[in-house]
């Protein structure tokens, strides 16, 4: 359930701990914050330690402005919540590298399984994703997917769009500060539970009821969480475009 947000993602735990401030807070000039928030990200001036976006060189500030504009593309595009999370089913589908299946069974039979992709839209819209589904299933995708537009179908009601916030905030470390990377993280770390119980595996045993897909009821409450968990991520968006939009621009 949460190895995922290490392997897939490449923060390190070392790297999500090492706390770093807002943009707007100041430090104390002491010895051990100079120790600690040393140059060349960070100057002390006036008896405080603050960062210093003069570090950043031509190639840092590309970075981020690829971010930004990521970001934006993203929020203004309509919001779609009519996948129901078929993306891990159309990875399994006629048993195709069933990757956790020595961790948990699958909650249906193979039959059953490929039965529900087939009678279901397909509609993923995260090249991440449909880059593991089972070669039989990727016809079936009712959006048009290739890795050199990777980010052209990013829409902000795709969870796992909403998930990579936590790699675009990390990826503007330490210039956004932990609180906002932690909250990235957190929201990361409930969109990976909704993706897994939404998902064809069975997870009982490690305490995480299935949201049945296959079922109305399912649907409705995986859309619904879908939504909340995208409003939050909206908000999120909103925060890093103008933070990092600050930085990349040199008003840090």
């Amino acid at each position: 359930m949460y190895d995922f947000l290490f392997q897939y993602y490449t923060c390190s735990t070392g790297q999500l701990e090492a706390w770093h401030p807002a943009p707007h807070e100041l430090l104390l000039d002491t010895a051990e914050a100079r120790e600690r928030f040393a140059a060349p990200v960070y100057r002390a001036t006036d008896g405080v330690i603050r960062r210093d976006a003069r570090a950043l060189n031509s190639r840092s500030r590309l970075k981020l402005a690829s971010v930004i504009e990521l970001l934006k593309a993203t929020r203004d595009r309509p919001a779609h919540f009519g996948c129901y999370g078929m993306h891990e089913w159309a990875m399994v589908y006629g048993g195709h590298d069933v990757r956790h299946a020595q961790i948990a069974p699958l909650r249906l039979s193979q039959g059953q399984v490929n039965a529900l992709v087939e009678s279901r839209p397909v509609a993923c819209s995260h090249f991440d994703a449909f880059r593991f589904f089972a070669p039989e299933a990727k016809p079936m995708n009712r959006v048009p997917l290739k890795r050199a537009t990777r980010y052209d179908r990013e829409q902000p009601g795709c969870i796992h769009a909403n998930m990579d916030l936590y790699r675009w905030a990390y990826t503007s470390m330490p210039w956004i500060g932990s609180d906002l990377l932690w909250q990235s993280f957190e929201l990361a770390t409930e969109l990976r539970v909704l993706d897994m119980q939404a998902g064809p595996y069975d997870l009982r045993a490690m305490g995480f009821e299935p949201v049945r897909v296959e079922t109305v009821e399912g649907r409705d409450e995986y859309q619904r969480r879908q939504r909340e968990l995208s409003a939050r991520a909206t908000v999120l968006r909103d925060r890093l475009i103008d933070v990092v939009g600050a930085i990349s621009n040199g008003s840090d």
